[in-house]
């Protein structure tokens, strides 16, 4: 309910959900709201070391949150639109869709090297079915490994080894230098203390030197508008992956505004829905509705407007990205819902039906067969 006149949002409470509803907080404000963001622990959020195709049904990040607001305990709540189940319940709308961020995914590697530079047998972390099928299609070389964590722990994890190395490195130079002070001979491999090379480090690699290692990832690969909302994209080198082979999940780099149909939401709407945006990612979640993918199959799904066209482009992989369906269409602005819905069909008629239910079987084959210490700890 309504207080005081102040519009009262949940969100989850990482740090990135708190910096992307701070987003929608501001452009709310902008439009003379008073906004107040209430923190909401989700199913997703508590079970942390799980792969997010486990976590059960979807909407594992978004159902606690959206319940509060059916129970009118909160106005409205913050999701990232990726993580949206495409079925809501009918009191419950979208109210706003802001302007999206970058849709792709990045390339994340401690030295700045691409995709095609990692060497065969290469480590790369990804908590994502479809991006570990599309880094196969592309590599099949690499070993993919799962990673889960906020942004800041999934670098932490990719820049730990090679950080560790340097300090312990730094570490043994220092001994070194203690034994030889007096030597006007002896020359230090490094100009600076241990001590002063800390100084100078960034807390995200700070938090890299005091992580457990359990992988040795040589890369990993993180939303775009993720890594740039969390305002760590200027500490690591990355690589912008090709939308076009590496096609994002619907919705990716959106945020959705959810709320009970009626005044409120539109009110929303009107300050800052951005019709652009909605109707691109309508697109693709009507595409991901009609194909019944949810997440437990390999799915890229990406549209983009151009004039009175929304350009679609689909691609549907096994596990191991060995088979694929992939295809693009234009599709009518005007009848852009019901376009998606026909372009579905195709799809899945053309063999994405198939490769989607194979999907299915491997995710409940993998739910049968969990053993105990893939479970999460304490769950």
């Amino acid at each position: 309910m309504r207080t005081h006149g102040t519009l009262r949002l949940a969100t989850r409470g990482s740090a990135l959900a708190r910096r992307q509803a701070s987003l929608v907080k501001e452009a709310l404000e902008d439009h003379r709201y008073e906004v107040e963001l209430v923190t909401v622990e989700t199913t997703g959020d508590q079970i942390r070391d799980e792969l997010i195709h486990r976590l059960g049904k979807t909407g594992a990040f978004v159902r606690e949150l959206d319940e509060r607001v059916l129970e009118e305990d909160l106005d409205g709540a913050v999701h990232s639109m990726k993580d949206m189940p495409t079925e809501q319940p009918e009191e419950l709308v979208t109210a706003a869709v802001p302007e999206r961020g970058e849709p792709g995914d990045a390339l994340v590697t401690p030295d700045g090297a691409t995709l095609e530079e990692l060497p065969a047998g290469a480590t790369v972390g990804t908590s994502s079915l479809r991006r570990r099928a599309q880094l196969l299609s592309e590599r099949d070389d690499l070993a993919v490994e799962p990673l889960r964590g906020n942004v800041d722990t999934r670098l932490e994890k990719l820049l730990a080894p090679a950080l560790q190395d340097e300090h312990q490195e730094r570490t043994e130079a220092d001994k070194e230098r203690k034994g030889n002070t007096g030597n006007d001979d002896f020359e230090p491999e490094y100009d600076r203390t241990t001590d002063e090379w800390f100084d100078d480090l960034s807390e995200l690699e700070k938090g890299a030197l005091g992580r457990e290692i359990e992988t040795s990832y040589d890369a990993i690969v993180l939303a775009q508008a993720g890594l740039e909302r969390s305002g760590l994209a200027h500490y690591v080198d990355y690589q912008e992956l090709p939308t076009s082979t590496f096609v994002p999940a619907p919705g990716q780099g959106a945020l959705a505004v959810t709320a009970r149909d009626g005044e409120t939401a539109r009110d929303i709407q009107t300050a800052i829905d951005y019709p652009r945006s909605r109707v691109e990612t309508t697109v693709e979640r009507t595409i991901l509705a009609e194909l019944g993918g949810g997440c437990i199959a390999p799915i890229g799904i990406y549209a983009l407007v151009q004039g009175e066209h929304v350009h679609a482009t689909v691609s549907v992989f096994d596990r191991d990205g060995e088979e694929s369906v992939a295809a693009s269409r234009d599709l009518p602005v005007e009848t852009h819902a019901e376009a998606a819905r026909e372009f579905a069909r195709d799809l899945a008629d053309r063999g994405a039906a198939e490769l989607i239910e194979g999907a299915r079987d491997d995710a409940e084959s993998d739910d049968d067969g969990v053993s105990e210490e893939d479970k999460p700890e304490g769950k």
